[in-house]
């Protein structure tokens, strides 16, 4: 990675643009909260909680490889409250689609991450 391409934005300034951001990709009645790492200032921490009677939640880290591009990776599943195993067909669906709407905001935000 070239050092001009780092990312150079406020860490704190990036999760509140995420924590707008991320609501308007996901289904309406997910909810979803963004954090800061406090190890690392290009890692957000990503909370999502599904809609209806499933009551799941999913844990990921977002790491900015660059200012341009994310890596995602689930760091935990569960359904009120209890880990699940993650490899189920249901869950691995749910995973992919929360993933790829992660990536979608990331790509909402590269006018932020790139200046």
């Amino acid at each position: 990675m070239a050092k001009s391409d780092q990312l150079r934005i406020d860490q704190q300034e990036l999760v509140q643009a995420w924590s707008r951001t991320l609501p308007t990709v996901l289904n309406a009645s997910d909810r979803a909260e963004v954090f800061a790492d406090e190890a690392d200032s290009n890692v957000l921490r990503v909370h999502i909680t599904t809609a209806g009677r499933n009551d799941y939640s999913f844990d990921f880290k977002c790491t900015y490889v660059d200012s341009r591009e994310v890596k995602v990776d689930l760091v935990d599943v569960e359904r009120d409250g209890s880990n699940v195993d993650e490899r189920t067909d249901v869950i691995q669906t749910l995973v992919d689609d929360y993933v790829r709407h992660i990536h979608e905001c990331a790509q909402q935000l590269h006018a932020l991450t790139t200046r």
